[in-house]
């Protein structure tokens, strides 16, 4: 007999390894959360400078109220899904927050990030269609991408002309045409060069979907993500996001101007087929989005403190994951040991940040990836630098 899992010994040997140099890169245990900036892990204070906690919100004051609230008002889950038992008034009453945030005429809250992808790209693109993906997105749009059934067709990383080429070569394909790009990438914090794929899509014509997962509620004057900040909002057909970074929450939307939009609670399988997000969840994220809109201070501050980070190990020398500054600042490294060990140095340092190996990372890249907030102060930011200076400097 073939056990199932033979075929994921190579896994296991992978993470044996990781274990022999340190303790567990990829699931270190919080014993207790402090703030949006500090935990205690392995018994000692620790920066918490890997959470993706980008706007502080995780201890936002209103927000727990509102959510705790909820759980007295509507209990602790909803126990079935949107379309069955489990659309909640406020369920409703946050997309309608998140359609005026976005300035979109529709919106659907999802009860993950993930199923938002999932839907999204399954709900918009069949058999007959083709999806054009850049090479460096998320998982999640490629898993999306296969629940579709739509033909795949990957274009070099931030790359218009290649794109263009591309559509020219598949210009005889029957069915419908999406791009997908991403607002910021997770692993190197680079942006899509959104301005340059506009211009292909006036000239092919295709639907544009941007993924704001990580730039929502971080770029653009009102902290809508890429297309805000480009100035081009109108040129994405469909915006996708999470609740589990900016909105310091969990959960998922798709937001778009089609007039058919809506059809998509009917077509996404993700959507139809899980329960609904929680009321406690829904209270707190909805509470954030209002913060967010009301406070675009917060903007200021995560911009600061990711360019202080930023320049702070542009002047140690590293080699920074891309050029650009935003709040996911990743330092390249020589390979996987040392990865795991400098890793391993920094937390008993007292910083925690992400560590990201291939084949997760952009052409097999071993990164240290830090993801800003801010809620850090700039004692923390320049705690942070040091750190990176005594462990990857030696």
């Amino acid at each position: 007999m073939v056990d199932l899992l033979d075929k994921h010994k190579g896994i296991m040997e992978r993470h044996a390894r990781m274990m022999q140099l340190g303790v567990n890169a990829m699931g270190p245990v919080n014993d207790k959360i402090l703030s949006p900036t500090r935990a205690i892990i392995n018994g000692r204070e620790t920066i918490l400078a890997g959470t993706n906690n980008y706007m502080g919100m995780t201890f936002e004051k209103s927000c727990i109220d509102e959510g705790k609230k909820a759980l007295d008002e509507f209990g602790t889950g909803t126990t079935g899904s949107r379309v069955a038992n489990g659309n909640y008034a406020m369920h409703k009453a946050l997309e309608a927050e998140l359609a005026k945030f976005l300035n979109k005429q529709h919106c659907i809250v999802f009860t993950t990030g993930y199923q938002a992808n999932l839907g999204m790209m399954s709900g918009l693109a069949g058999p007959r269609d083709t999806i054009f993906l850049d090479s460096d997105s998320h998982s999640s749009i490629y898993d999306g991408c296969t629940l579709s059934g739509a033909k795949l067709v990957r274009f070099r990383h931030n790359d218009a002309t290649d794109l263009d080429k591309r559509m020219t070569r598949s210009e005889d394909n029957e069915g419908g045409k999406l791009v997908v790009l991403e607002g910021i990438y997770s692993m190197l914090g680079d942006r899509a060069p959104l301005k340059d794929f506009v211009e292909v899509k006036k000239k092919h014509g295709f639907q544009l979907l941007v993924d704001e997962a990580h730039s929502f509620g971080v770029l653009g004057p009102h902290g809508r993500g890429l297309a805000d900040e480009s100035g081009l909002e109108d040129e994405a057909d469909f915006v996708v996001g999470t609740f589990s970074k900016s909105v310091g929450s969990i959960g998922g939307f798709g937001a778009g101007n089609h007039p058919l939009f809506e059809v998509l609670r009917f077509a996404m399988r993700p959507y139809l087929f899980t329960a609904s997000s929680s009321p406690s969840t829904i209270a707190t994220s909805l509470q954030a989005v209002k913060v967010l809109a009301r406070e675009p201070e917060r903007r200021d501050r995560i911009r600061a403190n990711s360019e202080r980070l930023f320049n702070g190990f542009k002047a140690l020398g590293f080699e920074m994951g891309c050029d650009v500054v935003s709040p996911v600042i990743a330092v390249k490294c020589k390979d996987e040991v040392s990865t795991i060990q400098m890793w391993n140095a920094i937390l008993q340092a007292g910083v925690y940040v992400n560590i990201a190996l291939p084949p997760g990372t952009p052409n097999r890249l071993c990164l240290l990836r830090c993801s800003v907030s801010a809620a850090h102060s700039f004692d923390d930011i320049d705690k942070i630098i040091d750190v990176f200076g005594q462990v990857v400097k030696g």
